[in-house]
């Protein structure tokens, strides 16, 4: 009897960590469930954002503005200059003082990839393998003494984003990004924290990101988010006129 006992707590000791395992798919459902669920997440039809850019002493002034389906328009302001970047579904183009140009060129297939990735306003998680992504878990690791669950999502195009999602609370501390671009690789890692609920969903207000295994960040901190305000389509579209394709020729 005392050895079919120790038999019998074997098996429950084996069976244990089956019984917690999770699937990928019920760890990246609890991620949308802790930022507000999926019903509040499709419910944001545009979203205004503005922030504060940091490195060392320099600072800059940052806005991104989203609409469904898949619009984006970031701004970078220095000195009282703006520097566009924005894609509407199509196409992405910017416009770029800081080189001398003030008219609007088009961006190639490779530069207009991150704006891609930006415009979906649900982020690459959500309904993944709709957009033809596969996600699959790879185990845990530690974000500085954080336990996390680790989700590497390979994307359509080939690039891949890996999750780190806090073991507890199922937020994303950090993302590791790798994008080929122009055929190189670029890896990228930023640090999510500080999120705050706006509307019913959880953001991160602050962010740290840098090129893989370089220590100087670019910090960034929300000052306001705006869900749901009125956004008219021609903020996003390419300007008019005939803009002429990055890198077509010399400043004007």
């Amino acid at each position: 009897m005392f050895r079919t006992f120790l038999t019998i707590l074997a098996g429950m000791a084996l069976l244990a960590p089956a019984a917690r395992a999770q699937t990928v798919d019920e760890i990246i459902s609890k991620n949308l469930e802790a930022l507000g669920g999926m019903d509040k997440l499709q419910s944001v039809k545009t979203l205004r954002m503005a922030a504060t850019l940091k490195m060392g002493s320099f600072q800059a002034a940052v806005k991104s503005e989203n609409k469904r389906p898949d619009k984006v328009r970031d701004e970078f302001i220095l000195q009282g200059m703006a520097q566009v970047s924005a894609y509407d579904g199509k196409t992405g183009w910017q416009v770029n003082p800081f080189q001398g140009r003030k008219d609007p060129e088009l961006l190639s297939a490779d530069d207009t990839k991150g704006l891609q990735v930006e415009a979906d306003i649900d982020g690459p998680l959500v309904n993944y393998q709709q957009k033809g992504s596969v996600a699959e878990l790879v185990g845990h690791d530690s974000v500085e003494g954080t336990d996390c669950y680790k989700i590497k999502l390979t994307l359509k195009n080939g690039d891949v984003r890996i999750y780190y999602l806090d073991a507890d609370s199922y937020m994303v501390i950090k993302l590791e990004t790798q994008t080929f671009i122009r055929g190189a690789l670029q890896e990228r890692e930023t640090y999510y924290g500080d999120y705050e609920k706006v509307n019913g969903i959880y953001y991160p207000f602050s962010s740290e990101s840098a090129p893989k295994d370089q220590p100087d960040r670019v910090q960034i901190t929300l000052d306001k988010v705006e869900v749901n305000v009125p956004l008219d389509d021609s903020r996003f579209a390419v300007p008019e006129g005939k803009p002429e394709a990055k890198g077509s020729g010399g400043g004007r």
